[in-house]
C-alpha cells in the first residue's frame, strides 16, 4: 500500500466520527485508529494470510443526467478522480447537480461527490474557466486518475 492511500485513509478517518479503520489490501492489512485524547492517528501495518475479501453490493443509481462522450484528447484542463469510488452529480437525490455544461466554475468551486467507504468527499475544481464536458455518468464507479470533467 503506498504512501498517498495511507495518508487518504489517515485523513478520512481523523475528518470522520470513526474511532477506528482496518483495510487489507494483498498481503498486507492497515490498521487506523484515533486516539480519544489527542488528534494523531496509529498506523499498523502488519503481512497477513491472504483473505478472500468480499466487496458490498453497489448502491442503486439516481436518475442519470445526460453526459457528453469523452474525446480521445479532450481540449482544456481535466479534472480527475482523485480516488476510488462512486461519482454523484448532486449532494442528494433529487437535488440540482453541483454544475451543469456552459457553467463558469472558479478554482475551489464543487464539481461532485465521490463516496469512497461511506464517506462523501467533495471533489473542487483545481481551475477556473467553463466546464465544457462532463466525462462520467451519474451513480457510475470511477478508478483513480479518471478523468471527470473538462474545463476551458
Amino acid at each position: 500500500m503506498d504512501l498517498r492511500k495511507l495518508k487518504t485513509l489517515i485523513d478520512l478517518v481523523a475528518e470522520s466520527d470513526i474511532a477506528e479503520l482496518e483495510v487489507t489490501e494483498g498481503e498486507s492489512k492497515v490498521r487506523i485508529v484515533k486516539s480519544s485524547g489527542t488528534p494523531q492517528n496509529q498506523v499498523v501495518m502488519m503481512p497477513q494470510q491472504p483473505q478472500t475479501v468480499m466487496a458490498s453490493a453497489p448502491a442503486p443509481a439516481a436518475a442519470a443526467a445526460p453526459v457528453a462522450a469523452a474525446p480521445a484528447e479532450p481540449e482544456g484542463h481535466v479534472v480527475k478522480s482523485p480516488m476510488v469510488g462512486t461519482f454523484y452529480r448532486a449532494s442528494a437525490p433529487g437535488n440540482p447537480p453541483f454544475v451543469e455544461v456552459g457553467a463558469t466554475v472558479k478554482q475551489g468551486d464543487t464539481l461532485c461527490i465521490i463516496e469512497a467507504m461511506k464517506l462523501l468527499n467533495e471533489i473542487d475544481a483545481d481551475a477556473a474557466g467553463v466546464i465544457k464536458q462532463i466525462l462520467v455518468e451519474n451513480g457510475q464507479p470511477v478508478e483513480f486518475g479518471q478523468p471527470l470533467f473538462v474545463i476551458g
